[in-house]
């Protein structure tokens, strides 16, 4: 076991099946041979956006964070091989996209007992990382408008959560309507089709608030467009959470004062990894394990990791309505 295929990005935009030595695990750390690995909004903005400052060719297995698997080495005493584990490796450590990982055992949380297929409890990495950044924010939601720009993964659990916690009217908005199709799951009241002047958002944002706008605004999309947006349909006195990565390294204006006089918080949120006690996942994985909401039908596309170029570009312009695309390992 000292090879291994992984995926490496050659340039912006490209990626390539290699095969690469394994990471040594050092004290602490552990090696999981991966079952199935998710790709993430996150992953396309760095992978497509030359934002980042990336030295080519990246790492194996980068920027990949969303993984299952299973335990084959351990220098750590919390775990021991054949143990089934949801990883969620922060920075340096994002190299889901390859046979197997190395990572701190801290970032590896055993999987609950689930008698469903592990693609679903997969999705509790991106689902934990949303219900961090809106831990951040102790927002109250019972009875309040809430608006989510973007319907990826992300997206989706953010509008569950705001229906969870009690809102009265959420309105979401995405480009593809495969995922506004899936919307209504996942606690979406209204569902609109975005575009770049934000129109149709609004005016469904400002019909179900008699006209005073969004309580509680989450973008979840990274574009400037989206950005000006949120603020734009936030309520005096509104709260706005930024999510989604950005797809540029360039200065993104906004309409300062709009945003002054309407006297809105707003706030970034990223790094959920870097949470001491991880509870954002556990509790991700948790409620997906006892039921308490549906991800069944998230993953919409499942191919080999010897398709991940097709698996990127599937992910990133939205083909074949694709909703969540994973990799899967033999």
């Amino acid at each position: 076991m000292d090879k291994m295929r992984a995926a490496r990005l050659v340039e912006t935009g490209k990626m390539v099946l290699e095969e690469t030595p394994l990471f040594e695990p050092e004290a602490g750390q552990v090696v999981v041979k991966n079952l199935m690995a998710a790709i993430c909004g996150s992953d396309l903005h760095q992978v497509f956006f030359d934002t980042f400052n990336i030295n080519y060719p990246a790492e194996p297995g980068w920027p990949g964070h969303e993984g299952v698997g299973e335990v084959v080495e351990s220098n750590d005493p919390g775990l021991e091989p054949g143990d089934k584990v949801l990883t969620v490796p922060g920075y340096g450590y994002q190299r889901c996209f390859a046979d197997y990982q190395t990572l701190p055992a801290h970032w590896c949380l055993k999987l609950p007992d689930y008698d469903g297929p592990v693609e679903d409890l997969l999705m509790a990495q991106q689902f934990g990382t949303t219900i961090f950044a809106l831990r951040r924010g102790n927002m109250d939601f019972v009875g309040k408008t809430v608006a989510v720009l973007g319907q990826g993964s992300a997206g989706q659990f953010f509008a569950w959560q705001a229906k969870h916690m009690g809102a009265e009217n959420v309105v979401v908005a995405d480009l593809s309507q495969a995922r506004l199709a899936q919307s209504h799951v996942f606690g979406a009241d209204v569902a609109v089709e975005g575009d770049d002047a934000g129109i149709a958002v609004r005016e469904a944002v400002m019909d179900v608030s008699n006209g005073k706008g969004a309580d509680i605004v989450i973008e979840a999309v990274g574009r400037k467009e989206t950005i000006e947006h949120s603020i734009d349909i936030a309520r005096n006195l509104g709260h706005v959470v930024f999510f989604g990565l950005p797809d540029t390294s360039e200065a993104v204006p906004f309409t300062y004062a709009k945003f002054f006089m309407k006297q809105l918080r707003m706030y970034s949120v990223v790094g959920a990894q870097a949470e001491e006690d991880l509870s954002s996942f556990h509790k991700a994985l948790d409620w997906i394990s006892r039921r308490q909401i549906d991800v069944t039908q998230m993953v919409s596309h499942r191919l080999d990791l010897e398709e991940i170029e097709r698996a990127m570009v599937l992910a990133h312009e939205r083909d074949e309505d694709a909703l969540k695309v994973a990799l899967t390992f033999p």
